[in-house]
């Protein structure tokens, strides 16, 4: 038993109940995807280092992975979502970032925009009606979806089409978008973090980071799942991208480095 006024202290002589606060964070991590350093000190009112400290022990037992500024939830096989399977998953939202995106085309109708695979990519096909240049794009499927638009001017980049997400990969694609100088590139990715933006497959990443190189201005759409997240492969650091439009409410630290960056974000 503890006398009138005593606390039970942790190792590291932390006044909280390190072992609850600890599974807490397990418990808000699970609901939410992810935790940042700065938030958890705010909600358990402690210092940022008692925080960080309690991450680092619970990354030590395998019970989540560190990123820059918190923690995203340990996965021991990552499974690549197919694409039927995200455009069934947070459409509404994938909407709203395809509208605000939508404001970063090109006032010049004929310039030509470049667009990434991927289910928020494809929402942008209806503001794009009514556009006079060439729209370039790696996914048949929003080739599929264009369809529906017959005054574009739709392009489909060659390669071998991955059947988890329906893009074309490979040397071919990544030579033919080499030759390419579009005004935009709209681009997804899998994970974003203060390191930058990444995906799960080697040869999506490179696709994508020859598309990032070859346009004049590229912007990435990622949903709130995306944020803090890190997967196998980097295809862009945070300078190499100009706006970010996401509908998450990025932590503070995040959005200090994308500034840092020249990262104009954008929200949804």
């Amino acid at each position: 038993m503890f006398g009138p006024g005593e606390l039970p202290f942790d190792e590291a002589g932390d006044p909280l109940y390190a072992r609850e606060r600890q599974r807490q964070i397990l418990d808000i991590l699970d609901r939410t995807g992810r935790v940042a350093v700065t938030d958890l000190s705010t909600q358990f009112e402690v210092a940022t280092e008692t925080v960080r400290r309690d991450l680092d022990q619970l990354s030590e037992r395998g019970l989540l992975v560190r990123v820059h500024g918190g923690a995203v939830p340990r996965r021991t096989t990552e499974v690549e979502p197919d694409l039927e399977s995200r455009r069934t998953t947070n459409i509404e939202v994938k909407r709203r970032i395809a509208h605000a995106a939508a404001a970063l085309l090109p006032a010049d109708a004929r310039a030509a925009v470049l667009l990434d695979a991927g289910s928020t990519t494809a929402e942008l096909l209806p503001h794009l009606a009514g556009r006079r240049g060439p729209v370039i794009t790696n996914a048949p499927a929003i080739v599929q979806g264009a369809l529906a638009h017959t005054d574009l001017e739709v392009h489909v980049l060659p390669g071998r089409v991955r059947p988890t997400t329906e893009a074309a990969v490979g040397s071919a694609t990544v030579d033919a978008i080499r030759a390419l100088h579009p005004e935009v590139v709209f681009l997804g990715c899998n994970g974003l973090d203060g390191e930058g933006f990444t995906t799960p497959d080697p040869d999506e990443a490179a696709v994508k980071s020859a598309m990032v190189h070859s346009a004049a201005r590229r912007v990435i759409l990622a949903d709130s799942s995306k944020v803090g997240a890190r997967r196998l492969v980097t295809f862009a650091a945070l300078a190499d991208v100009d706006a970010l439009v996401t509908d998450a409410d990025l932590p503070q630290d995040l959005m200090g480095l994308l500034s840092e960056a020249g990262v104009e974000v954008i929200p949804a």
